[in-house]
């Protein structure tokens, strides 16, 4: 149980830097523990969150599959739409997607990026939304244009839009239109708890309240140098050292992890070299005393 009193669900990464090859397997593992979720990244240029997505589901069956976050830059609205609906058709109810600005010096090397980000994923967003609703779209905005688009597939059960960002007005927008935020990894407890303000500030001026759902990433090093892997990968990052991630044994990541208020905790390793069914084994372990 967290500090602020609920029982969360928690999740495990599968890094894209890790072989393709692997990522049923990690699945398969990931179920054993009795893991909520498996969420996957779209980093360039390594794996679509796509493809991953679709391994992942087909290879495991309780498994919720998160792909946090789809670079809206990178990918057509309509092209997202279709692939998501297609996911969530066959998986109903096992599918979470977040989007995001993506890497901005990515974007440049893709040739996709654009003079407002923020923009671009507030009219990105709408858009998916309504498409993955059945809508037939139309808009005329500054970077998102369509013309009488409508799915001929429609999820079964609405596919909740999470927005993904570190900036305070990335962090607003989602508290203003989206279904959940993704927190980075390279929050502490106190800077996690400032951008979900963030969030709720927004949030707080919708007319209705729908369920918002608050994802954490927290990086995780089991073990008794956890510590200094995570506090050298920290300064490889230009973070504090001391204050990222989560590490030791199991009781230590989670009172560690107890100090975040987020509904969903997602654990990733902290380099690709990681056996992942020993950590998504310590992982489990993690889960059962947080739910406790």
């Amino acid at each position: 149980m967290t500090q602020s009193g609920h029982r969360p669900r928690v999740g495990v990464v599968f890094r894209p830097d890790r072989s393709p090859e692997t990522l049923p397997s990690t699945a398969a593992a990931a179920q054993r523990a009795g893991i909520d979720e498996l969420w996957l990244w779209e980093d360039c240029f390594l794996q679509g969150g796509i493809a991953q997505a679709a391994v992942a589901l087909a290879g495991s069956e309780t498994l919720t599959v998160g792909i946090g976050v789809l670079p809206a830059p990178l990918r057509n609205v309509v092209t997202t739409a279709m692939e998501i609906a297609t996911l969530a058709t066959i998986y109903p109810g096992r599918v979470r997607v977040g989007i995001g600005h993506g890497v901005q010096a990515w974007m440049r090397q893709a040739g996709a990026a654009v003079p407002s980000p923020l923009t671009l994923l507030r009219e990105y967003h709408a858009a998916l939304r309504q498409l993955l609703s059945g809508r037939s779209v139309s808009t005329d905005g500054r970077f998102v244009r369509l013309d009488g688009v409508q799915l001929e597939w429609v999820p079964p059960q609405p596919v909740p839009l999470l927005i993904g960002g570190t900036g305070p007005k990335t962090l607003r927008l989602a508290g203003e239109i989206a279904d959940g935020v993704i927190i980075d990894s390279i929050n502490t407890p106190a800077s996690a708890r400032t951008a979900l303000g963030h969030v709720a500030a927004e949030q707080a001026q919708r007319v209705s309240s729908p369920p918002f759902a608050t994802v954490q990433y927290l990086a995780c090093a089991p073990g008794a140098d956890g510590r200094q892997l995570l506090d050298d990968v920290a300064v490889e990052r230009g973070l504090d050292s001391g204050g990222y991630g989560v590490s030791g044994t199991v009781e230590e990541i989670v009172a560690a992890a107890s100090a975040y208020s987020a509904q969903t905790l997602v654990f990733q390793p902290i380099g690709p070299w990681v056996d992942m069914d020993g950590f998504t084994h310590t992982v489990g372990e993690a889960a059962t005393a947080l739910r406790a």
